[in-house]
């Protein structure tokens, strides 16, 4: 086939886009872990050999992995001379494109008549693999090296063979040894299944036709970039994010970005950020790059995924910032937490180009809450839950109500697995009253959130943030609610010394948990919602009369 059709280029997207989509099914059915299983933090991805360049990713997979995956690929592509046909490597180390340690990616070269075509590759996060705390969130580490294990790429199947060494190796370091064996063989089989798909796709069509689709899409998704840029008019636009702290030491950290537009190109610098931090708040290039897609994406939500998005922009991320750390900086609250206030950051600079597009600010904080300690029948357990809050009010209505993280697809774990898996019992989920920030549309309410102790101990861990700078209002709105969590031990209620981070916390049975999560700022003045939106709200139990006089309609009686 010399000239490439549009119905065969549509046909061979589609079936890209079903066959990853198959790979994420197969992973999160099979896992062992409710944070793959249930709360579906992974991805799976094809990627080009050698640069590692992203051929297509799920719709369904997170997308903060979007941009970290082609650099674990690259990764493994340097690091690996003689990649073989049914060989997959694993690899989690945050400075090879990783992310923090929990997220494992693994990689599966992919070979047709003898030649390396392509990997397939995913990623997903192990609720535990070492570290000074159960689940790695280690909110006081001071290196990278007190967070777990941290493994380069290792050949972990050999020619279709499950390497119980290295198995072994993964298990001895894990608070929960049985899980890990689940969810490595969840990952490996999701690979195998992408394996058997693709070569049915290049069996029915052809390689070089598939080739050919692959680099048509890549043109395409560049060109639809340029086109959404080039309608942003051009200019720098500049903002800053305030994180709480590092964890260690009490003081703020600053995302500081630059955009600048030119034409249908875009370049996101960081220089002035924070320096590299003592505590786990450090990013690395991949998820600082990664999340900062993510943020364009949020403003664009139709660009394609694959490695032609990335064209038209441009990173600067100074390795004298918290955003590009080197090695043994640690680095645990990068994806889950530093991740979303880059979002946010690039989401804010970009507002000012594209406010139509651009919501008030939102809840960034996924309050990472991970307990660890022996069960009824003396096994051990690691839960890992995150939580959800209030999106800003936009231009066309109101932000979501406990919407998942901004950098992901994710949801939050249901109640219900989780208090069958764990020794907890839920007292309160629900709407968090007067989160919401007032404006024409208001924001989203966050996460009231509460659960008592019901084992004889065990410890716990949060790294979180956003407990001191509110979601931002827009255009005249007000701004959301800051993260509130605290403890309630021993009957008296305890607020950690760095407010959203804290670890190793002990836990006797009848203690309590409780986390507020953010709610979304409001868009636009408050005094312009209309009263039929007002009314519904009260009457729906989202605002009080009182709220209603402070915020929207002074002398309302």
């Amino acid at each position: 086939m010399n000239k490439l059709d549009p119905t065969t280029l549509a046909v061979v997207r589609g079936r890209l886009a079903q066959l990853v989509d198959e790979m994420d099914t197969v992973f999160e059915r099979m896992a062992f872990s409710p944070v793959i299983s249930d709360a579906l933090d992974r991805a799976n991805g094809i990627y080009r050999p050698g640069s590692g360049s992203m051929i297509v990713q799920g719709e369904r997979g997170l997308p903060i992995f979007v941009g970290v995956m082609q650099f674990a690929v690259r990764a493994v592509a340097e690091h690996v001379s003689a990649p073989a046909e049914g060989d997959v490597y694993l690899l989690n180390d945050p400075y090879l494109g990783g992310t923090h340690i929990m997220d494992v990616k693994m990689v599966r070269p992919f070979f047709h008549d003898g030649k390396l075509l392509c990997y397939l590759a995913n990623t997903g996060h192990w609720p535990d693999i070492g570290g000074r705390v159960p689940g790695g969130f280690a909110a006081q580490a001071s290196d990278v090296y007190q967070e777990g294990l941290r493994v380069p790429p290792v050949r972990i199947v050999s020619g279709g063979e499950l390497q119980q060494d290295i198995v072994g190796i993964l298990q001895f370091n894990s608070r929960i040894p049985d899980d890990i064996v689940g969810d490595i063989d969840a990952q490996v089989s999701a690979l195998q299944v992408g394996e058997e798909r693709l070569r049915e796709l290049i069996d029915e069509y052809g390689v070089d036709t598939v080739e050919k689709c692959w680099s048509e899409l890549e043109v395409r998704a560049a060109q639809e970039m340029r086109s959404y840029l080039a309608e942003l008019p051009d200019g720098q636009y500049e903002f800053v994010e305030v994180m709480d702290n590092d964890g260690l030491v009490d003081e703020p950290l600053e995302i500081r970005v630059r955009t600048t537009v030119h034409g249908d190109e875009l370049t996101v610098d960081f220089t002035g950020s924070s320096a590299p931090c003592l505590g786990p708040m450090n990013s690395v290039q991949a998820a600082t790059v990664s999340s900062a897609m993510v943020a364009i994406k949020h403003i664009f939500p139709d660009i394609v995924l694959n490695s032609g998005m990335f064209e038209p922009l441009h990173f600067t991320i100074p390795t004298d910032t918290f955003l590009n750390a080197a090695r043994p900086r640690p680095v645990a609250g990068c994806a889950a937490e530093t991740s979303q206030r880059i979002i946010t950051a690039v989401m804010g600079a970009l507002a000012q180009a594209a406010p139509d597009r651009v919501p008030a600010g939102s809840c960034a904080t996924i309050n990472n809450l991970s307990m660890g300690g022996q069960d009824e029948a003396g096994d051990p357990y690691v839960m890992y839950v995150f939580l959800g809050g209030g999106y800003g009010g936009n231009r066309g209505g109101d932000g979501l109500t406990n919407g998942c993280s901004l950098m992901s697809s994710a949801r939050t774990q249901s109640i219900e697995v989780t208090e069958q898996r764990y020794p907890i019992r839920f007292d309160r989920y629900a709407l968090r009253e007067g989160s919401a920030g007032a404006g024409r549309y208001r924001g989203g309410f966050g996460v009231d959130y509460e659960f008592t102790f019901t084992g004889d101990s065990a410890r716990v861990s949060l790294l979180g943030d956003q407990a001191r700078t509110a979601p931002r209002g827009v255009a005249g709105g007000l701004p959301g609610s800051t993260a509130a969590p605290y403890f309630v031990l021993d009957g008296q209620e305890t607020v950690l010394p760095m407010r959203s981070k804290g670890e190793n916390v002990p836990l006797r049975h009848g203690d309590r948990v409780r986390l507020r999560t953010p709610g979304g700022g409001g868009w636009g003045p408050p005094a312009e919602r209309p009263n039929g939106e007002i009314d519904r709200d009260v009457s729906g139990g989202y605002l009080s009369e009182q709220e209603v006089r402070r915020e929207y309609r002074p002398t309302r009686r």
